[in-house]
């Protein structure tokens, strides 16, 4: 199992590197992208905000274990990165009818809750 969750934290991390460096230090391009109309109308701080956001929850889902200190915070990590999908699928991606860029969404969700269930499980 924690064979599972490393492989599941790594391709999150990665993932979240890759998106959170681009939006937190190059928000004008992300606007720019015609796959992310999302941040078409979105004010650089907004994304500076959620690629920050990102670029957090990849180190805290590393981390912490990695380090040995404060290893729970990876739990924390892995809910807060839940909750970005949750509500880019919810509050955005729905409304917008951009249906196509659900299944990223759902899969990062779901190894988010992975990680969260299954290092819960460790630390209870």
């Amino acid at each position: 199992m924690n064979i599972a969750l490393w492989i599941a934290q790594g391709l999150l991390a990665a993932m979240y590197l890759m998106a959170g460096s681009m939006k937190a230090f190059q928000p004008a391009k992300v606007r720019a992208n015609p796959q992310m109309t999302w941040a078409h109308d979105k004010q650089d701080g907004y994304i500076r905000f959620v690629g920050t956001s990102e670029l957090l929850g990849a180190l805290g889902l590393i981390l912490p274990l990695v380090t040995g200190i404060l290893p729970w915070l990876t739990v924390l990590a892995a809910i807060g990165l839940a909750l970005i999908q949750f509500l880019a699928i919810s509050s955005v991606h729905l409304p917008k009818k951009e249906y196509n860029v659900i299944p990223l969404n759902v899969v990062l969700l779901a190894l988010a809750v992975f990680v969260v269930v299954g290092r819960w499980a460790l630390f209870a």
